[in-house]
């Protein structure tokens, strides 16, 4: 039974704390208030304190202020306080650092097989499919009666499982089971948005639901891709019939519902997630969320970064998606070297269609419609953005006269028209890069320059017209997989010595689970049901490398999540299947390291990788104190309280399965960096490693020693790898860089890691 102290001796307390130690400060009430997030040093709660809880509200804020304590990925609270009060709290010689809460977005069949994994071999069969790891997913919940969740023939709930199957609206305890073995909602970040922003407060329930269940569609989709069981006659309305699977099916999942549809997703809550979830007993944690801005904030205050560093320090792999702002340079995000970085690739399966002009000309596109066909009847072309502005090109709602589109196809820069047809038109920056999309009315997307050819023929005939022919569903795809044009690029915002992404995952046209509270293009006038969707992005990406670590943990479990990504990313693809390097679906041009990091996931060799680069708590440490970070921003990371080298670290030489020199932009001729890495054997006991090299283009790279010799005694080898630039003749492709790789290789085991070398001034 729990004991509390009487409320005078805490009052009396209070009052001499705060009134002797802490002057109070006088609060303007005109302030709107705002959702903050306190990070607090743990250690310094006075013992007359039960709980953290009791010195937060006694201290710090209101107890109807505060929304979330955190004790174990992070230590602190959120609370909704004015500016000003903030300010004044983040004062307290206990708080380490304050930051407002964030609003954060989503990055929105065959793709297992194409990952290289068969029934009943390779790494599916080794691993029991992932039976008994536990994969966390933070997304918009889950529609739990999907087949993909099905626990038939699934052995008992992991005894140390401690999570919880919270109950809501349209939830309860019933809909979890040995397969979904627990589910959570957290929301109180998000209505503390939703008071402060006005009037009408909290989640809106006629589109949503106050519990675990998905009312969006996207978190069912990611946790089936991760981990959903085999789904006999999986399509789309006909397209990518077969079986939907998970990448591990055996895999135990749990929901934590902290997007909501339509809002986004809040900091506070997504930190509370992470702290729910490693309490809980996760192994893998899927999080295809990101940054909403396009700016990477410092590790010390993105939540986040923050939240994965709690989680992986104590052995949870965190998988996360690299965003969708590609092709452009610098646009991955998730940067922290301790999060695995996903980008997006295509596969060998498409949905063709091809847009017929009156003049005979077809043009090749995708599409996803599954209504009445077109049946060859040539209808009116138009293009709206000809002669009006940007919405109108965009055919944005209410921008279009209805009179001009009726009975046409209507040329798109982007979805919604109300022709009869739609031809989505791409811009130059994404190139060639298509999705499907489920679309209402007969529709097709194409890529820059056949959209191009559209729009020249429309200027050149008096009356163009056109027809779509749909082609279904064509397997066996080449080249694949091609880098999307969407996936976030290289090189990294905040430590360009660390390259990301660190690999690419299937993530273009990925047939997964649905919700039944929406149709398949998400549109309000979309009544349509269906058990699966297609859907791309970075968002699918992630759950497949999720997958992949659950799989690997099954059949590692004395892997660390450093060593999981070294496996994945030192046997990953560059190659695609007509062997030649994988091309970039936004330039039609190679990729580099920049686009897909180490290279496209292959599980079967991951499975096997020979050597792996390990990461230990404390060489993160060492590269957050290389980066110059004080010790009190670094234990708002660590939690514990930290002392940097006497001598800075380099960020370069954690020991990452990557590799970038940064050469200074004013240095004139040849010059040299070292770098140093170790490698654990984890193959056969003996064994001898020798070098590959590919130097980039001028550049000379030397590697000490000259062959790595492992056996019962010598689990561990270092080696420095020592790179040569003459910056003279050093010439940059389009990205900036020029790239290599060293690879070590006992003559059955290659082990690659990627090399970018570049001219760049520190900041």
């Amino acid at each position: 039974m729990a004991t509390f102290l009487p409320t005078s001796f805490i009052l009396l307390y209070f009052f001499f704390s705060f009134f002797t130690n802490f002057p109070l400060l006088a609060l303007s009430s005109d302030q709107t208030v705002k959702t903050f997030i306190f990070r607090v040093d743990a250690e310094s709660k006075p013992s007359i304190f039960l709980t953290h809880y009791h010195w937060y509200t006694s201290e710090f804020a209101d107890p109807l202020q505060i929304l979330h304590v955190y004790d174990t990925v992070f230590h602190g609270f959120s609370a909704a306080v004015t500016p000003d009060h903030a300010t004044y709290l983040g004062q307290h010689p206990s708080v380490l650092s304050v930051f407002e809460d964030r609003r954060r977005q989503l990055h929105t069949t065959r793709s297992p097989q194409f990952l290289g994994l068969r029934n009943q071999q390779g790494l599916w069969s080794e691993s029991n499919y992932g039976s008994d790891v536990i994969i966390g997913v933070f997304d918009t919940g889950i529609w739990p009666e999907r087949r993909s969740f099905s626990d038939v023939n699934l052995g008992p709930v992991p005894a140390r499982w401690k999570g919880i199957c919270q109950a809501g609206v349209k939830f309860t305890p019933k809909n979890c089971n040995k397969k979904l073995i627990g589910a959570r909602f957290f929301l109180k970040g998000h209505e503390a948005a939703a008071r402060s922003a006005g009037p009408i407060s909290g989640i809106n329930e006629t589109i949503e639901f106050k519990s675990p269940r998905d009312a969006d569609g996207h978190g069912t989709h990611t946790a089936s891709t991760a981990a959903g069981r085999h789904s006999f006659g999986a399509s789309l309305e006909g397209y990518a019939t077969g079986i939907a699977k998970g990448v591990a099916p055996k895999a135990r999942l749990a929901a934590y519902k902290v997007c909501w549809k339509n809002s986004g997703c809040f900091d506070s809550d997504i930190l509370a997630a992470f702290d729910a979830a490693v309490n809980d007993g996760v192994d893998v944690i899927s999080i295809s969320i990101g940054g909403g801005d396009g700016i990477s904030a410092p590790y010390y205050l993105d939540p986040i970064a923050i939240g994965s560093y709690g989680a992986v320090s104590r052995g949870v792999f965190v998988s996360s998606s690299a965003g969708n702002d590609g092709p452009n340079l610098m646009s991955v995000t998730n940067l922290a070297p301790w999060l695995v970085t996903v980008g997006a690739g295509t596969i060998d399966r498409n949905f063709p269609a091809d847009v017929i002009l009156g003049n005979g000309r077809r043009l090749s596109g995708v599409s996803l419609y599954s209504g009445e066909p077109l049946n060859g009847t040539m209808f009116p072309l138009v293009y709206p953005g000809k002669s009006g502005g940007l919405s109108t090109s965009l055919c944005m709602e209410n921008s279009l006269d209805s009179n001009m589109v009726r009975g046409k196809i209507v040329i798109c820069d982007q979805e919604k028209a109300g022709g009869v047809g739609m031809v989505l038109a791409n811009g130059i920056s994404n190139g060639e890069g298509l999705v499907g999309d489920a679309h209402l009315i007969p529709a097709c997307a194409v890529g820059s320059d056949e959209a191009d050819a559209v729009k020249a023929y429309i200027s050149s005939t008096p009356n163009p017209t056109a027809t779509i022919d749909f082609k279904g569903t064509v397997i066996g795809i080449k080249p694949a997989p091609v880098v999307a044009s969407f996936s976030g690029r290289g090189p990294n915002g905040l430590n360009p010595e660390i390259l990301k992404p660190d690999l690419i995952a299937p993530g273009v046209n990925i047939l997964a689970a649905w919700t039944d509270a929406i149709g398949p293009t998400g549109l309000d006038s979309d009544t349509r049901k269906t058990e699966f969707n297609i859907l791309s992005g970075t968002s699918m990406a992630c759950p497949h490398v999720s997958g992949a670590a659950a799989l690997l943990k099954s059949a590692h479990p004395d892997w660390s999540p450093a060593a999981i990504r070294s496996a994945m990313m030192t046997t990953a693809n560059t190659l695609d299947n007509l062997n030649q390097p994988m091309i970039d679906e936004a330039t039609g041009k190679a990729s580099t390291p920049y686009d897909f990091g180490a290279g496209h996931l292959n599980l079967d060799r991951a499975m096997d990788p020979g050597l792996v680069y390990d990461i230990t708590n404390n060489d993160y440490v060492n590269f957050l104190c290389g980066n110059g970070y004080s010790p009190k921003a670094i234990q708002v990371i660590t939690r514990s309280p930290v002392t940097c080298p006497v001598k800075r670290p380099s960020p370069e030489n954690l020991n990452y399965p990557s590799i970038a020199a940064l050469f200074p932009s004013s240095s004139v001729g040849a010059k040299s960096k070292a770098f140093i890495r170790t490698v654990t054997n984890v193959g056969p006991l003996n064994a001898v490693y020798r070098p590959i090299i590919e130097a980039p283009k001028g550049t000379t790279v030397a590697v000490k020693p000259a062959r790595l010799v492992f056996n019962q005694r010598m689990k561990k080898q270092s080696f420095i790898v020592t790179i040569t630039a003459d910056t003279r003749n050093l010439i940059m492709d389009d990205s900036g860089a020029v790239f290599g790789s060293i690879s070590w290789s006992d003559g059955k085991h290659v082990v690659r890691s990627p090399i970018v070398v570049t001219q760049i001034d520190p900041l």
